[in-house]
């Protein structure tokens, strides 16, 4: 599988990533689309400390602490959670950064992090101490890299200009292209790679589109109405493989390294693994897809 550089770090991450949060609390069930998915190419495994409330990270952990030299581990910080009362709030103080970071290496069963990532963030937050946070643990080798999920615009710049990040998760689809016109070239501009999460928007760009519109976009979806789905689902429905395609124009724009897939079974890892990550879209094919599709902006967080 294709390979990525993470910004300006030394880490190389498959261009597809499977997103953790999804494969379920049963560890040989977890193992199988796990296994497949490293099997297949992907190096890459993205989790976080509240996925599960631990758990998540636990099992990950467990599957692939006989192999984690060959693996790229991303997870998250910054919601303070109680396992117990299963509730949570944000925390993106240093010392919580600095404190949780030691159960994240005990629940993945390892001595560093690959990745590390604030798991949101707001203006009004203390964004020097919170960098300053994750600028000792890797001074420590604690962890290799960090950066921040997040898709507000205004928070993203402050990290560009204050920070060393090296990445920033996203939504970023066919359906959802707000990133494209406002912060992409910004972020390439800098060396800083986009992790782009939800690339087939909640399943309605999967090969089972139609089903899942049904099921979860009747209210629509962003600023698209269901009836304007159904005429996207129509259009696209003129291409085989349709879900290759979703995956296909995500890994199209230089700024995105990897995109993220969450995974529930693995049948699902099969079908978003069932195309060749080297291959370029072709141009003409990708400005077709942007006309099917519109242009989209944040309306907030500006």
């Amino acid at each position: 599988m294709k390979k990525n550089k993470l910004g300006h770090s030394e880490l190389e991450v498959s261009a597809l990533t499977l997103g953790c949060m999804t494969i379920g609390t049963d560890i040989e069930k977890a193992r199988l689309i796990i296994d497949y998915a490293l099997d297949k190419g992907i190096n890459h495994l993205d989790t976080a400390d509240l996925y599960d409330f631990g758990m998540n990270e636990e099992i990950v952990g467990e599957i692939i602490k006989d192999k984690r030299n060959q693996i790229i581990i991303t997870t998250k910080v910054g919601n303070h959670f109680n396992k117990e009362k299963k509730d949570w709030f944000w925390d993106p103080s240093k010392k919580y950064i600095l404190e949780e970071v030691k159960e994240s290496l005990r629940r993945l069963k390892t001595d560093y992090i690959d990745f590390y990532m604030l798991h949101g963030g707001t203006i009004e937050d203390p964004i020097e101490e919170t960098i300053e946070a994750f600028e000792a643990l890797k001074k420590e080798g604690i962890i290799r890299s960090y950066g921040i999920s997040s898709i507000r615009p205004n928070v993203i710049r402050e990290y560009v200009e204050k920070s060393s990040i090296d990445g920033v998760m996203m939504q970023y689809s066919l359906l959802d292209r707000r990133p494209e016109k406002e912060i992409f070239d910004l972020l390439h501009n800098h060396g800083i790679s986009v992790l782009a999460r939800g690339p087939l928007a909640k399943g309605i760009l999967s090969n089972h589109g139609k089903h899942q519109m049904m099921k979860k976009a009747k209210e629509g979806f962003l600023d698209y109405t269901y009836e304007e789905l159904v005429e996207v689902d129509t259009k696209l429905s003129a291409y085989l493989n349709r879900q290759a395609l979703a995956l296909q124009y995500v890994l199209k724009h230089p700024a995105v390294a990897s995109a993220v897939f969450g995974a529930s079974s693995l049948e699902q890892v099969k079908e978003n693994l069932a195309f060749d990550t080297t291959y370029e879209l072709k141009d003409s094919i990708y400005e077709e897809l942007r006309l099917i599709t519109k242009a989209n902006e944040y309306k907030e967080h500006i």
